[in-house]
């Protein structure tokens, strides 16, 4: 192998791929990234086994080859490298030698057949997508996905794909963000995937910058996100999403419009009265305002208020103000629409966008909170 690259397209190629080599890796070759050198481009690949990443650069190609170089060390001498260009060279397949001006490094690798081969998904279902509308989708769901959690399939994000619409869902049992998006696809085609959050993660970093049309396959146990030089391949999470649908309210009692950055300048106020172990703020809707208030033995007590369009009996509910704020940080338009049956049902929060947000209550006593154990939230019911 013999390849000449610019040492800029190189660092900018290596941002974008290096987060999917494995930090600890199950096996010593997915700590190195695979380097084609064929006809004009470099062909640069890392795999973490659930997700794949290879990335494309035009170069010139003196010798076509490849060798698996070890991503860290690699990636570290491009960065401190000075020369506009940098050539790559290897005679064996197990070591390279690399060549900036008048430095020379030689770097062990292994033989690229150890290298795990990246999955094959041809015969998938395919649609495009706007980088900027995918990137939104995900923005706008993945906040809800839980992190940690050892319901496996929560750990992602739900996608249906069903008449001709693409259903992107994001929850962790305490909160849940649903949008959709006409495609253009067979109209026949239908399924379910559960995107992991890493793959959801770097398909957004993979957007980022880029207002080109993306392209999404689809198969029943990976997909895959493709741009002009750029492709990310994920297995998909196995298992049984919740049925999340019975959590949203339908017909609810009471919608309220609420002007979204006010609400959230005075949730970021009150907030300041919760305690890591109570985060909990009382919202009681009552003669055409909305009062805050939240108390802790530890901090003291705050409230605060907002004129709002309610006119029915008094209501009072408790919610998480950070996943509230979460979710109008989320959510677009001045003005979001609030819909509520009671103290003990989820909240509803639009837009004029196809989102729906849903909010589970935490619980309610009569009397302003004394200690943290009478205050615990319920279980959340999303799922």
């Amino acid at each position: 192998m013999n390849v000449v690259i610019s040492r800029p397209e190189l660092v900018a190629l290596i941002g974008k791929i290096q987060s999917i080599v494995a930090t600890k890796p199950a096996i010593p070759i997915l700590a190195n990234i695979l380097i084609e050198a064929t006809s004009d481009q470099l062909i640069v690949s890392a795999t973490d086994l659930t997700v794949s990443m290879r990335s494309y650069v035009d170069a010139k190609i003196v010798q076509e080859g490849s060798i698996a170089l070890p991503a860290k060390r690699f990636f570290q001498l491009v960065r401190e490298l000075t020369s506009p260009q940098i050539k790559i060279t290897s005679q064996n397949g197990e070591s390279a030698e690399i060549t900036a001006g008048q430095s020379v490094f030689k770097i062990n690798g292994m033989h690229h057949s150890e290298f795990p081969k990246l999955p094959d998904l041809s015969g998938g279902a395919t649609f495009g997508l706007s980088a900027k509308t995918l990137k939104e989708l995900l923005h706008r769901t993945s906040f809800c996905a839980a992190k940690e959690d050892s319901r496996y399939v929560l750990n992602g994000i739900y996608l249906n794909i069903a008449n001709q619409n693409a259903t992107f869902i994001g929850t962790d049992g305490k909160r849940l963000s649903k949008v959709q998006e006409k495609i253009d696809i067979d109209p026949s085609t239908q399924g379910s995937y559960i995107l992991p959050l890493k793959a959801v993660d770097e398909m957004a970093r993979m957007l980022d910058g880029t207002e080109e049309q993306v392209q999404i396959s689809l198969l029943p146990d990976k997909a895959s996100l493709e741009s002009p030089n750029l492709i990310l391949i994920t297995k998909l999470l196995a298992g049984q999403y919740p049925d999340v649908e019975r959590v949203i309210p339908e017909e609810p009692k009471h919608t309220i419009s609420i002007h979204r950055e006010e609400l959230t300048s005075l949730l970021r106020q009150i907030a300041l009265f919760t305690s890591d172990n109570m985060s909990s703020v009382r919202f009681i809707f009552e003669n055409s305002e909305l009062v805050l208030t939240a108390c802790s033995n530890d901090i003291g007590e705050g409230k605060v208020s907002m004129p709002v369009d309610y006119a029915a009996e008094k209501l009072e509910i408790a919610f998480n103000p950070f996943y509230f704020i979460d979710i109008l940080r989320h959510s677009k338009d001045d003005t979001i629409s609030f819909s509520i049956n009671d103290a003990y049902n989820p909240g509803l929060i639009t837009d004029t966008s196809s989102a729906e947000f849903v909010i589970m209550p935490m619980r309610l006593n009569e009397a302003e909170p004394q200690n943290a154990k009478e205050n615990a939230p319920e279980k959340p019911a999303l799922t």
